[in-house]
């Protein structure tokens, strides 16, 4: 189960590089740079929807 809960901060990782590249490419494109803020909102999601998910299954296992 450790796998997972490792896994669960690449969501961040993503989020903070899709912000990053938001930032960098918002003069030249804006419409890219919101589709970036799309991904990173969606990473973000992603991690906390895994997270509850797993902890989920974790309380399952131990009854």
């Amino acid at each position: 189960m450790k796998f997972f809960k490792y896994f669960e901060f690449a969501y961040i990782a993503f989020a903070i590089f899709f912000i990053i590249e938001a930032v960098r490419t918002w003069a030249d494109s804006e419409s890219r740079a919101y589709l970036y803020l799309f991904f990173s909102a969606l990473a973000v999601f992603m991690f906390f929807f895994k997270r509850r998910f797993r902890k989920k299954i974790e309380n399952k296992n131990k009854k």
